[in-house]
């Protein structure tokens, strides 16, 4: 048989939204909304929030799950499902491949993630929790465009981020990042690096 066998169409699907009660805290619960992700009518992943589409095949939406918070010691003897907010997703269209972005120093509690292109830019916690940082990854890199301390975390169960969501521009591509009791910064993304845009007062230099 002579030719190249057709690629496999893959069909990429969202299920009903359902309302659900996401656990913050044991004493503190937020309604959110989940979609079940489809790939080829099998059930993937469960997804909140909107889904941001990178190219014509490939987008990103943030991942929700369900964990057990059974106890040994819990009379009940089935699983205590609680719904959390997890990581972010990568779906491609043409592969049907569904895996998790990179991004570094991202909280699920505390990051607030705003796209633009294939970047994500967000207020990132330390993994000692005493320092917000302001972040730039890229799809398909492990190192960050950008990473600049921005200020130390509270201490708070308020699964809020210390700093606004970034603000994007374009033709020049910057981002600005206002985090809370500080003064806005605004960097220049060029490919894989950032700088701090001229328009800031510089202090100490851009990235770190």
């Amino acid at each position: 048989m002579c030719g190249l066998a057709a690629a496999k169409t893959h069909i990429i699907s969202f299920g009903k939204p359902m309302n659900v009660k996401w656990f913050v805290t044991p004493e503190k619960a937020q309604a959110i909304s989940v979609r079940p992700l489809f790939v080829d009518s099998k059930l993937r992943e469960f997804t909140t929030g909107d889904v941001h589409e990178v190219t014509d095949s490939i987008f990103v939406v943030r991942r929700a799950y369900r964990i057990n918070d059974y106890l040994p010691e819990d009379q009940k003897r089935v699983p205590d499902w609680k719904w959390q907010r997890g990581d972010w997703l990568v779906v491609n269209r043409r592969t049907g491949n569904v895996s998790a972005v990179n991004l570094p120093e991202f909280d699920p509690f505390y990051s607030v993630v705003s796209w633009y292109r294939d970047y994500a830019a967000y207020c990132g916690l330390a993994e000692d929790g005493t320092k917000i940082s302001a972040m730039v990854a890229q799809l398909g890199t492990k190192k960050p465009v950008l990473r600049k301390i921005v200020g130390n975390a509270k201490a708070s169960d308020v699964p809020d981020s210390e700093c606004a969501p970034p603000k994007w521009q374009r033709d020049p591509t910057r981002v600005t990042f206002a985090p809370a009791g500080g003064e806005a910064l605004t960097f220049e993304v060029r490919g894989h690096s950032a700088d701090l845009a001229e328009t800031s007062e510089k202090n100490d230099g851009g990235t770190q």
